[in-house]
C-alpha cells in the first residue's frame, strides 16, 4: 500500500513519467504490431554542399537548351570537365558564368579561395551521403519491392536493398512542411519517362533526401524533386526537370533540362486558414540581397511563385508545388542579380497577382 500511495502522489517523478511513456509505447505496439516507433527524423546536414544546385567530382556536361538556377561546381577535376556551358571566367578567375546558369560556376583549378571552397563542399557532400546511409531503424523496409509507382509516401526512413523505380504513374510524397523523408537505396533510382514526383500537404523539397548507392536516371520529361545524394552518376534525359540538388560522387549529365534549387521556406502557419488568396509586398523593399515574400493560399492547388525582370522574362522560380490552405513565406536571394527593378508573381488556380520590388546593391 505504501508503494502505491507514494507512486500516485508523485506524478511528476522521473519514474512516473518513464513508466507512463513505456505504457503508451506498449499500447501502440499492441495496436500496430508492425510499426517501428521512432522519433521524428532530422534532416540531413548538407554543409557547404547545400550551396550548390549541382555538385560533382568527375564532371558536368550539358547538351541542348539547359536552364539551371543556382550555383554549380566540380572538384577535384578542372573546369575543362564542365562541357556544353560556354564558360566565361570572371576577372579574378575565381568563378565562371554561363548563359545556361543563373548563378556561378566553380572548379577546383580556379584561383584562391575557390580550390578550398570546392574541397570543403565535396567533403561535406560525402559526409552527408554517409549520414543519410547510416540512419538506423527504418520505418519501412523493401516497401512495394522497390516499385513505388502510384503510391503515396508518408514521412519516415525508407530502406531498399534493391533498385527503386517510379514509372509514368508517378509518386506522391505527402506530409507537412516540417516532415522529413530519407530514402536509402542500395542500387539504382530510375524515374521513368513522364513520371512526376508530386508533393502534397506542404511537404518541402529541402526535406526529401534520396540516398542512392547506384546511379540515378531521370527519363524524358520526368519531374523530379528532392535532394539527390548519389554515390555514382546522375543522368537526366531530354526535357526532364528537377527541383532540388543533384550531388554526385562521379558525374552529372544534362540534356535540355530545367534544374532549380529549392526555395527557402522560413515558416508555414495553418493556425488560421485564409479565406482568400493574397500576395503581400516583399519585405524589406528596397532590399539587398534577400527579401521575404509572404502569401496566403485559400484552397489546395498547384502554387507557383516566380521572379521576372523588367522585360517580363522569367529569371527564377521560388515555388512550384502543391500547397494546402495556409500562410506561407519564402525568401528571395538575389545575390546573383544586378541592382534594378524586378517583379514577383503568384499563380494558383484562377488566381494571379504580381508585385514590384527593388534590388539596391
Amino acid at each position: 500500500m505504501k508503494i502505491y500511495t507514494t507512486f500516485t502522489k508523485n506524478r511528476d517523478s522521473i519514474f512516473y513519467r518513464w513508466i507512463s511513456s513505456l505504457g503508451i509505447m506498449l499500447l501502440l505496439a499492441l495496436i500496430f504490431p508492425g510499426a517501428v516507433l521512432t522519433q521524428q527524423l532530422e534532416p540531413v546536414n548538407l554543409g557547404t554542399a547545400g550551396d550548390f544546385v549541382i555538385l560533382a567530382k568527375t564532371g558536368i556536361s550539358s547538351t541542348g537548351v539547359t536552364a539551371i538556377t543556382g550555383d554549380v561546381g566540380v572538384s577535384p577535376v578542372a573546369a575543362t570537365f564542365i562541357t556544353g556551358f560556354g564558360l566565361i571566367k570572371d576577372s579574378g578567375n575565381t568563378f565562371s558564368t554561363s548563359s545556361l546558369v543563373t548563378g556561378k560556376i566553380y572548379a577546383a583549378d580556379y584561383a584562391v579561395p575557390t580550390p578550398t571552397k570546392m574541397t570543403t563542399a565535396i567533403g561535406d557532400m560525402q559526409t552527408a551521403f554517409s549520414n543519410a546511409a547510416g540512419r538506423k531503424s527504418p520505418n519501412y523496409t523493401e516497401l512495394y519491392t522497390g516499385d513505388i509507382t502510384g503510391k503515396t509516401l508518408t514521412p519516415g526512413l525508407y530502406k531498399w536493398g534493391t533498385a527503386v523505380q517510379v514509372n509514368s504513374g508517378g509518386v506522391t510524397i505527402s506530409g507537412s512542411a516540417t516532415d522529413v523523408w530519407i530514402f536509402q537505396i542500395a542500387q539504382d533510382l530510375i524515374v521513368g519517362n513522364g513520371a512526376i514526383v508530386t508533393l502534397s500537404g506542404g511537404a518541402q523539397v529541402s526535406n526529401i533526401f534520396w540516398q542512392v548507392a547506384g546511379k540515378v536516371a531521370l527519363g524524358t520529361t520526368a519531374q523530379m524533386k528532392g535532394i539527390i545524394l548519389c554515390q555514382t552518376g546522375i543522368a537526366m534525359s531530354t526535357g526532364a526537370s528537377f527541383n532540388g540538388r543533384a550531388l554526385a560522387q562521379t558525374a552529372v549529365t544534362l540534356d535540355a533540362n530545367t534544374v532549380t534549387k529549392p526555395a527557402t521556406v522560413t515558416s508555414v502557419s495553418d493556425k488560421f486558414i485564409p479565406q482568400q488568396f493574397t500576395l503581400e509586398q516583399n519585405y524589406p523593399n528596397p532590399f539587398n540581397p534577400t527579401s521575404t515574400i509572404s502569401y496566403s493560399i485559400a484552397k489546395t492547388g498547384l502554387v507557383n511563385v516566380s521572379i521576372y525582370n523588367v522585360l517580363g522574362t522569367e529569371i527564377g522560380v521560388l515555388v512550384n508545388e502543391m500547397k494546402t490552405p495556409g500562410n506561407y513565406k519564402v525568401v528571395f536571394d538575389a545575390k546573383e542579380f544586378a541592382s534594378g527593378v524586378y517583379f514577383y508573381k503568384l499563380r494558383t488556380g484562377e488566381f494571379s497577382q504580381i508585385k514590384k520590388m527593388i534590388l539596391m546593391k
